[in-house]
């Protein structure tokens, strides 16, 4: 497969793409000296420190773990305790956590659902919660713990009752079971993972507590010293090989996550145009997860096609991302990527020398005798395919292309061309004239398809779709990138199907 994949690479570079590997700088100090610090719900002490001493052995990484309720952990966190992880008793206080902007990125781990915890055997035969009526039952407390919150807020005006009959509320869930075992209390509610960790308990399901599931995540602090080393431990727990097995051991129901890899690679297929504006965010994003992105920059016809080739190659690997120039290149590979997420757009111009000699001033104008103009190609391209649609709309593709001396994939050999002096005039990104405004000179075109959107889209099927996901929210975050390039914001949209987007630019109702 390794062969297959270096191939592939080697021939889209000689076809007049860009390969771009970006690997992270410096890690700092050797992975033997390097720590991570985790604020720990109590409850998920065992499981998470199965799975660091693991970690630990394979990486060298040393985790240290400081444990609580989960919203005595939030609070210390936004107090300004330092910390790289915080790995909360449910998915709210990582939520609440990042609203507070204390948290950047999120990892899904598993699900647990609420249940009463009794001895082995249920001496009381408790099978609801009406059955806790006159007995002695423990509760979590709901400004510390967060299943104290989860219970809160899910049964609503029950809680009320609930909590004014019980015994006694306490801040984390390892104190409730511990007045349960030495007989303090009949029954308890806790997490259904707690109950199977625990000898001598048994879990009792309930109607009323069983769509109250909540997801566990784990998330990794803005202010983390080590953020690479972070993610490392992050990804191990979201791991189908390393984490989800600790998970299921210890009585939870893992969610999917990424293979593991201490420095996984993710390549991405990307459009030219999108060059201009995401290659110091690839080089940030890399650097933070300590990562490796091999970025293909071609057309966008061309990289389809090789999609296309590489989904009918037994054993070859799909690219994890797709950025593509505009949406009408999306559809061709739907079954791959089911849906995009638009980030930006531009227009497309017509792009002549400074002080436009030949005096151009629309597309008819390319048509005038003596003119060599330059293009993208259609089957190529995306600029080209936009292009040839606007001609044929205005009745002037065959008298325009009587003209063309150049055809090429990508509009940044088009702009080196009429810097060189060998075409007049092309059709290129407004984006792509930017930078050489004191050579070049953009002309608008006032049609309606003279606009492009460029999404992005994770593979469906990708072993990194976690991290591919991770790398549109940190692009989605780097908006000024892209404003000083010169490109339109559009990162704020939902998302959109890819067999939905009608692949006539000129039609397209905007999205």
């Amino acid at each position: 497969m390794t062969r297959i994949i270096a191939a592939i690479l080697i021939l889209l570079a000689a076809a007049g793409g860009l390969l771009l590997l970006i690997r992270p700088g410096s890690a700092g100090p050797s992975a033997s000296l390097r720590s991570v610090v985790v604020l720990c719900a109590a409850g998920l002490r065992a499981p998470a420190e199965t799975a660091a001493a693991a970690f630990t052995a394979e990486t060298g990484i040393a985790v240290r773990f400081q444990f609580g309720g989960s919203g005595q952990l939030l609070g210390s966190l936004g107090g300004g305790a330092p910390a790289d992880l915080f790995l909360a008793g449910d998915a709210s206080y990582v939520r609440l956590g990042r609203e507070k902007q204390l948290i950047r990125e999120v990892l899904p781990l598993a699900e647990q659902r609420p249940v009463i915890a009794v001895p082995a055997g249920n001496p009381k035969g408790i099978r609801s919660l009406a059955d806790l009526t006159g007995l002695r039952y423990g509760l979590p407390n709901p400004e510390a713990a967060s299943l104290g919150r989860t219970l809160k807020d899910g049964l609503g005006p029950a809680w009320a009752a609930l909590a004014a009959g019980a015994a006694v509320t306490k801040p984390t869930v390892p104190d409730l079971v511990t007045d349960l075992q030495v007989g303090g209390l009949d029954a308890i509610i806790i997490w259904d993972a707690n109950t199977a960790q625990v000898p001598g308990l048994q879990a009792v399901a309930s109607a009323e507590l069983d769509p109250l599931r909540e997801s566990l995540t784990v998330g990794v602090c803005s202010r983390s010293d080590d953020p690479s080393a972070a993610l490392a431990f992050a990804r191990w727990l979201a791991s189908p090989e390393h984490g989800a097995p600790v998970w299921t051991a210890k009585g939870y129901r893992p969610l999917p996550g990424d293979s593991w890899a201490l420095r996984p690679n993710l390549t991405l297929y990307s459009g030219g145009v999108n060059r201009l504006g995401v290659e110091e965010g690839l080089k940030r994003f890399a650097e933070r997860e300590g990562v490796e992105i091999t970025t293909i920059f071609n057309g966008c016809g061309i990289l389809c096609a090789d999609m296309k080739q590489l989904a009918k190659t037994p054993g070859a690997a799909m690219p994890d991302a797709y950025y593509a120039c505009d949406l009408c290149f999306v559809p061709p590979v739907a079954d791959i990527f089911p849906e995009a997420v638009l980030i930006t757009e531009t227009d497309i111009v017509l792009a002549v020398a400074k002080g436009n000699p030949k005096g151009i001033r629309t597309l008819a104008d390319l048509a005038q005798p003596g003119l060599t103009v330059g293009l993208c190609n259609a089957e190529q391209s995306t600029l080209g395919y936009m292009t040839k649609r606007m001609l044929a709309q205005a009745g002037l593709e065959k008298a325009v292309m009587a003209n063309v001396r150049s055809q090429v994939p990508t509009a940044d050999l088009l702009v080196n061309q009429l810097r060189t002096g060998s075409i007049d005039a092309a059709v290129i990104y407004a984006v792509n004239a930017k930078p050489q405004a004191v050579t070049i000179e953009a002309i608008a075109i006032d049609l309606p398809g003279a606009k492009a959107v460029q999404p992005f889209a994770v593979a469906a099927k990708s072993p990194r779709a976690q991290l591919s996901h991770r790398l549109l929210d940190h692009l989605k975050a780097s908006r000024s990138d892209f404003e000083a390039k010169g490109f339109r914001w559009r990162g704020d949209a939902p998302p959109v199907e890819s067999r939905s987007i009608d692949p006539d630019p000129a039609s397209r109702v905007r999205p």
